[in-house]
């Protein structure tokens, strides 16, 4: 998804946008509307211990996730604004590493409006920012980490610790057998970090690795009405999801559609999956 500020977010001209729903069917309503009737921050605990997890992502019609390597140009005001909306209703915000960097990750609720909201659905102004990084490759360059407001909890496998920086900084350290331990991850921001509700904002390598892991119970995918070709090329993720292929494959139930000019975004609930191995719920493709 894109990392859009939220005044970028906002219909041009400052009228209120508003989508049309498909399924189930209503009359059209505003973002905020939307993300209201959702609820997301009062989902129910899965098995296991671990949050809620719901991905985020955005895809060309023809499949691609980005181009240039980034999200904005296949993006559109309602994606955007969605984007931010789904943000103010949960606990954290869950991102890989190479994502930050790319699309330059700052303050995840810069809107004043926005931080009300939050307080008023008995959330925390912030939602707490939770990068996945094997490396630690995060540079003192990236806006997030130079946010005096920003709360971020680095999830890694390693026992290095990034420069002190702005941003208030805490470490998941889930290991096993030298790889990050995704579901032992979840787990610990679930006790440690009292993440009920969390929001991933991809990449595809993440994306992928959270559903091979049996860890993800919802998808929000916007879908642009863009064309962008190419071919699959070495260290650019086509696809929202990247890496092995998922076997068997994750099976979706069709729980809601929206639409704005010729966005259509869909929402999916995500199949439980019968058997993960212990190979997939270890993450060697997150060192980044």
């Amino acid at each position: 998804m894109n990392a859009q500020t939220d005044a970028d977010a906002r219909p041009a001209g400052g009228g209120e946008l508003r989508l049309g729903r498909l399924l189930p069917g209503g009359d059209p309503a505003t973002i905020p509307e939307i993300v209201e009737q959702l609820g997301l921050w009062d989902r129910t605990d899965p098995p296991g211990g671990r949050p809620h997890v719901m991905l985020n992502m955005i895809s060309t019609a023809d499949g691609r996730a980005s181009m240039a390597g980034r999200s904005g140009p296949i993006s559109g005001s309602a994606d955007r604004e969605l984007f931010h909306g789904l943000r103010t209703a949960v606990d954290a915000v869950l991102v890989g590493a190479g994502t930050v960097r790319t699309e330059r990750y700052g303050r995840l609720i810069s809107d004043r409006s926005h931080r009300d909201l939050r307080r008023r659905r008995g959330l925390s102004e912030e939602p707490l920012a939770c990068i996945v990084s094997g490396r630690l490759a995060l540079g003192e360059d990236i806006p997030l980490l130079g946010e005096p407001a920003a709360r971020v909890v680095i999830l890694t496998s390693s026992q290095n610790s990034l420069p002190a920086s702005a941003a208030h900084i805490d470490y998941v350290r889930a290991e096993r057998s030298g790889l990050f331990d995704l579901p032992a991850g979840l787990a610990e921001l679930r006790q440690r970090f009292a993440v009920r509700s969390l929001l991933c904002e991809g990449g595809p390598h993440l994306s992928c690795q959270l559903l091979a892991a049996g860890l993800v119970d919802e998808l929000f995918l916007s879908v642009s009405p863009k064309l962008a070709g190419g071919t699959q090329s070495a260290g650019e993720a086509l696809r929202i999801l990247a890496g092995g292929e998922l076997e068997p494959p994750v099976d979706l139930e069709l729980l809601g559609v929206m639409q704005s000019d010729s966005y259509v975004f869909l929402r999916y609930g995500v199949c439980a999956r019968e058997r993960v191995s212990r190979e997939t719920m270890l993450s060697s493709s997150l060192a980044s």
